[in-house]
């Protein structure tokens, strides 16, 4: 699976990878004003180098794509072979990190406890004496964290076939 970037990301990719190199072995300062001083460019242009670096990363890890998928999504943006070394390294030291933090930001969502359903069918009216009416009536209980939440919808047949097809 090969990773699809803008070109607005490779573009700042790019810049950053050379500003990356130039610096050797030097860390990323933790400014981005004095970074930005050093290269003679504006701090918004590291900015979005850096953003994009993360987002190259993040979505990497994410997608825990391997390191010839990583290497192939890396060539592809036209970089030179250095800076193409440079970054598999560190896709590969920082991805269990990565996901590690991803998987600790991730909402928890509710879990399916129970169902409950009810059809109610009205057969008449004062109005329409022969009339078939039928509701559904779902209670849909659920987990979250430990909590029990309890849902109640109602629907008529055709919502709740269109909606089952669509599952």
């Amino acid at each position: 699976m090969l990773l699809d970037l803008s070109e607005e990301h490779k573009e700042h990719l790019a810049f950053l990878l050379k500003w990356w190199w130039s610096l050797g072995e030097e860390t990323i300062p933790k400014v981005n004003e004095g970074a930005a001083r050093k290269l003679n460019l504006s701090s918004n242009m590291v900015q979005h180098g850096v953003e994009t670096l993360t987002y190259l990363l993040t979505e990497s890890s994410k997608l825990i794509i391997s390191e010839g998928d990583f290497q192939d999504s890396v060539f592809v943006l036209g970089f030179s072979e250095e800076l193409n070394k440079l970054l598999l390294p560190l896709y590969l030291d920082n991805r269990k990190e990565i996901r590690t933090i991803l998987g600790e930001l991730a909402p928890s969502l509710p879990s399916y406890h129970s169902l409950e359903w009810q059809l109610d069918v009205q057969l008449a009216s004062r109005s329409l004496r022969q009339q078939i009416k039928p509701a559904i009536t779902i209670k849909l209980n659920l987990n979250l964290s430990g909590d029990h939440n309890t849902k109640v919808l109602q629907t008529d047949s055709a919502t709740l076939l269109h909606l089952v097809q669509q599952l």
